[in-house]
């Protein structure tokens, strides 16, 4: 059942805060397109926020730029306000979810330049191994189309169920063609999987929530994603047309300079890997 109503505060506020924006008409719009004033980012708390954080703290000042972090725990919120002029770019998601997400809802985002990969993991507090997963165990993915299909793949590619030939990002368990353990699946918002874990037998977890939920993609997953060939990288994200802002060009230097690759690389011990 997918949970469409168990918003956490930070979300609530979130939304509370664009509504609020869009109510400015006119003067937002202005804004968005002053890029004299500071950029506002919209980002996910871990790794995206805090990324961006340590590019304000240590690197902004001296590159000229102005930067705003703004935190949201939701994967809707950020494309929203990014659409609308409430923040000047997002960084949260990949391809495949932009792709999905400007077609659902008519938005225009863009990606300008992709910065680190979160290997997706299936993580468990009732079993040490997938091959120790039980018949009938029910196991918990995202609800969002996009996240839902990755989480089907990695099953699928670490030989847990079978997938229909040639299926796409809107795999759905429907398009499972062997299951051997006959799993069940439990469909959540995204952000919920992590605290599902006690009351599911395993689940397969995005790494900025994992990372949030202080389990190690590196170390804690059963079985995790490969970074080889893979389409999922986090990228900087403007609405289409605000490619060429200086403000942006300037954080896309930024975001992946030297300097943050060490960050990446020192801070979440290959739980988070640049993809420059």
């Amino acid at each position: 059942m997918r949970n469409a109503t168990k918003l956490t505060t930070a979300v609530l506020a979130a939304g509370a805060l664009t509504l609020g924006l869009t109510a400015c008409g006119s003067d937002k719009e202005s804004a968005a397109s002053d890029t004299s004033g500071p950029l506002v980012v919209a980002a996910s708390p871990t790794p995206h926020a805090e990324i961006l954080t340590y590019v304000k703290d240590n690197l902004a000042k001296k590159a000229g730029l102005d930067l705003e972090v703004r935190e949201f725990t939701d994967y809707v919120t950020p494309n929203t306000a990014t659409e609308d002029g409430s923040v000047g770019a997002n960084y949260f998601q990949n391809q495949p979810y932009l792709d999905d997400f400007n077609k659902k809802n008519g938005t225009h985002i863009a990606p300008v330049v992709t910065v680190h990969l979160e290997p997706l993991g299936l993580y468990s507090h009732k079993v040490k191994s997938a091959d120790a997963l039980k018949s009938g165990a029910t196991v918990a993915v995202p609800n969002d189309s996009v996240n839902e299909a990755r989480a089907l793949k990695l099953l699928a590619a670490n030989g847990i169920i079978t997938l229909k030939d040639g299926v796409g990002n809107e795999a759905t368990p429907a398009d499972i063609t062997e299951n051997p353990k006959n799993l069940k699946f439990k469909e959540l918002e995204a952000a919920q999987t992590p605290r599902s874990l006690d009351d599911v037998d395993a689940a397969v977890i995005n790494g900025n929530y994992a990372l949030e939920a202080d389990l190690s993609p590196a170390k804690d997953a059963l079985v995790s994603e490969s970074p080889k060939d893979n389409p999922y990288g986090n990228f900087l994200a403007v609405k289409k047309g605000n490619e060429d802002d200086p403000r942006v060009a300037k954080l896309a230097k930024l975001l992946t300079s030297a300097e943050v690759r060490k960050f990446i690389e020192d801070k979440y011990d290959g739980a988070v890997i640049p993809s420059f």
